[in-house]
């Protein structure tokens, strides 16, 4: 999928939106400038009927992991319009370094807990068809909350 489309079918008013939030975050985590700091844009593509599966694994465990190896939600958003209604899941992430992703990355893959909830999510097909990944560095005319 095009990332205009992508863009398209969020709409500008949430990405606004969360980029406000974003530079506010980054503001009370003590991140001043964004220096070092970085955002994770993230795009999960379903597969058909499986956007709602994968709601529940983040709700239900995902998150939680997340936590335990140092990784920050933002926010999370189902698109409203088509064509990524209904098989689209897009979030935010926030990260100390684009090092410190690396590493919260991999610990977070090598994760018993999240294997086994993987593997267990998964056991009628696959739920994610792919990811988009996009890091992200505030502006210093980012606005302020």
């Amino acid at each position: 999928m095009k990332r205009r489309a992508l863009f398209q079918g969020i709409g500008a008013g949430a990405i606004m939106s969360a980029m406000a939030g974003v530079s506010g975050f980054a503001q009370m985590a003590g991140g001043g400038s964004g220096e070092g700091v970085v955002f994770e844009l993230r795009v999960y593509h379903t597969y058909e009927g499986k956007l709602d599966n994968l709601l529940a694994r983040f709700r239900d465990h995902t998150m939680t992991i997340f936590k335990r190896h140092g990784i920050e939600s933002v926010a999370y958003w189902t698109p409203t319009d088509e064509p990524l209604a209904g098989r689209t899941l897009v979030y935010m992430l926030r990260h100390p370094s684009r090092e410190a992703a690396t590493a919260n990355w991999a610990a977070f893959h090598d994760d018993p807990e999240w294997k086994q909830v993987s593997t267990a999510s998964e056991v009628n097909g696959k739920l994610v068809d792919k990811v988009d990944s996009t890091f992200l560095k505030l502006t210093d005319f980012s606005p302020k909350i």
